[in-house]
């Protein structure tokens, strides 16, 4: 059988790791894989995950299974967390969620239950968008089409493209956003943008369709949530994929969650009952251990408020990276070329280099990035930055 089977190219982030680990340069640099790194290029663990474990481990009792909607506390926290305890979704008890291994088991998760909903139909994804959103969301029937979003030529938005495209989508579309963080080139929408998407959203009829990966890690988690809360405050029904992987540092145990958003509470019970047979029917049961950590923090006082102050911590590094980059190409270049790097949130930018660039910096300086020239900008430390900058200037 295996015979029919044809090799793959390999997954271009999954190549550069192995590239970067075989690489014997002292100096080598790795802004290819989207993981939070300290000063030290750690990705350390938080220190309230680690009371939350202890807290959990202490009150485990059984390894039994959890039931496909997961960990209670996991689910009400993450929606008060993203919602806001007051929000209208949340006392209007038109909200559901279900526990799913990371966001992309959400996303899978949500993309199979809403192609029972409407077989083959079309979800609009920005382009750029990350790269595992066609495979996630394609592979299980919705038909993928894009439209405009980044512009390369300002590092800004396409918001005049983008909202021209979203006034010709008709009912039962479905369009996928990025609620903060833009993975890959770190242009969000503005409050207006999303003031403005929702009401195309009631006016055209098509369904939001929002990745919220990196909550906190942009500006804050109230202004980072802000698309995320006007969607669910003006429209009838909206899919929510979230992640603990980044905010919480909760890689490896893979912790997400998919929301839906029901017309009222009869239909979003029975959107949560299509979920949970759909989750049923891939991984059956999510896994525990995470949730749980993230459930005893969110639902803890002491706690919530520590991690939210790592999470500030961790935001404050990356911005200050921003702006240090940004002076810093600014000095050797003698122009304003980089200073979107400034403009932009979250981990990622692109440099607007070309292929062969890229290929340079890999070659001559072991600094590995995607073709695309985006850079996790976590990957940046007192120690490489000079280095990388005077690298980059030197293949302009």
């Amino acid at each position: 059988m295996f015979e029919t089977l044809k090799a793959l190219a390999p997954d271009p982030i999954l190549g550069l790791m192995a590239a970067y680990r075989a690489d014997p340069n002292p100096k080598k640099v790795d802004l290819g894989v989207g993981v939070y790194k300290d000063e030290t290029g750690n990705t350390p663990i938080l220190e309230t995950v680690k009371q939350g474990e202890a807290l959990y481990r202490a009150a485990e009792t059984s390894k039994t299974y959890v039931g496909p909607p997961g960990d209670p506390d996991f689910d009400r926290g993450m929606e008060q967390l993203i919602f806001g305890a007051d929000h209208p979704a949340l006392t209007g008890d038109r909200l559901r969620t279900v526990q799913a291994p990371g966001g992309c088991g959400a996303l899978r998760v949500a993309a199979a239950t809403l192609n029972r909903a409407a077989p083959g139909a079309a979800i609009w994804v920005p382009d750029p968008t990350w790269a595992n959103h066609v495979p996630l969301l394609g592979d299980a029937g919705l038909t993928i089409k894009t439209y405009p979003y980044y512009d390369g030529a300002t590092q800004g938005l396409k918001g005049e493209e983008m909202l021209a495209t979203f006034k010709q989508l008709k009912a039962g579309d479905l369009v996928l956003l990025h609620g903060c963080c833009h993975n890959p080139c770190g242009v969000d929408l503005s409050p207006e943008h999303w003031d403005a998407v929702a009401a195309l959203a009631v006016e055209r009829g098509f369904t939001p369709f929002v990745d919220l990966a990196y909550l906190g890690l942009g500006n804050g988690l109230e202004q980072d949530a802000y698309g995320v809360r006007k969607l669910a405050a003006t429209v009838p029904e909206m899919i929510l994929a979230s992640s603990c992987s980044k905010n919480f540092g909760l890689y490896r145990e893979r912790v997400g969650a998919l929301t839906v958003l029901g017309r009222n509470t009869a239909e979003a019970e029975i959107a949560w009952g299509q979920v949970q047979n759909v989750a049923r029917g891939i991984y059956s049961m999510p896994p525990n251990y995470g949730g749980a950590i993230v459930g005893r923090i969110l639902n803890d006082a002491k706690l919530s408020a520590a991690w939210r102050e790592e999470l500030a911590a961790m935001r404050d590094r990356i911005n200050g990276l921003r702006d240090q980059l940004t002076q810093k190409f600014a000095a050797k270049v003698g122009s304003n070329r980089f200073d979107f790097i400034r403009r932009q949130l979250g981990m990622f930018s692109f440099l607007g280099l070309g292929k062969e660039q890229v290929a340079t910096l890999k070659g001559r300086y072991s600094i590995y990035m995607v073709d695309s020239s985006r850079i996790n900008v976590a990957g940046v430390n007192s120690k490489n930055i000079d280095y990388f900058v005077d690298a980059v200037c030197s293949v302009l």
